[in-house]
């Protein structure tokens, strides 16, 4: 039986144009992130007017999420359900700076982060490797709830990035080469094989709801 999820990265946020850092710092949207969670919620309110069904509508439980998944669910009149497992990896230390800070602060470090160590914790933060099975253990129970329904889940750019690399088997030291946008719809499916699941991409990436372009989630800004 295939599970479909629509995963959804939080509109955009102050510190997504610079480039900071988030975490689990819970930063809201900003006044351009509240409008692009406007235009989304209304295009799924409208694709489940003409047949196409969302069943429910998970969200992390940061504020950028919630501020992001709260008008869905109240365009197709369902709750909004929580849960801290889809947050965005703990980068401790890290969080609350750019990448240029972190490298001046925090030099031994910030050169171990880059040779993309997927066992390299930030201070007081998590792997990369720790993040990644923290995020697929947390679908585990949404899948068992929601078996062969389709379902929405605002999460956050790392979240997506370990969908992606999960579905698609690409190995977590591997440089990313698919976007991450506020806002986006990304579309997968799991089906479950005895205790094996796996998933595929149906579609990544959609912003058509956008009159521009969103922003893509990088630690450096645009030159």
């Amino acid at each position: 039986m295939t599970t479909q999820i629509l995963f959804i990265r939080h509109g955009e946020t102050a510190w997504n144009r610079i480039k900071r850092i988030q975490g689990h710092i819970d930063i809201p949207l900003a006044e351009s992130g509240v409008e692009q969670a406007q235009r989304l919620a209304a295009k799924i309110a409208q694709a489940a007017h003409a047949g196409t069904r969302l069943d429910a509508v998970w969200s992390s439980d940061l504020m950028r999420a919630q501020q992001t998944a709260q008008p869905i669910a109240d365009a197709l009149g369902l709750p909004l359900q929580l849960t801290e497992g889809v947050r965005e990896r703990n980068y401790g230390a890290f969080q609350g700076h750019d990448s240029n800070e972190i490298a001046e602060r925090f030099p031994d470090e910030y050169a171990h982060w880059q040779t993309r160590d997927p066992g390299f914790e930030p201070p007081e933060g998590e792997s990369q490797r720790t993040f990644y099975h923290r995020v697929l253990h947390a679908l585990e129970p949404i899948l068992a709830k929601h078996s062969g329904g389709r379902i929405a889940v605002v999460a956050h750019g790392g979240v997506l990035d370990c969908i992606y690399r999960f579905a698609n088997g690409v190995e977590l030291a591997a440089p990313r080469a698919w976007p991450l946008l506020n806002t986006s719809v990304n579309v997968v499916d799991f089906t479950r094989d005895g205790s094996v699941t796996q998933a595929s991409v149906v579609n990544w990436g959609d912003v058509s709801h956008l009159p521009t372009a969103s922003d893509d989630d990088g630690l450096k800004r645009a030159t």
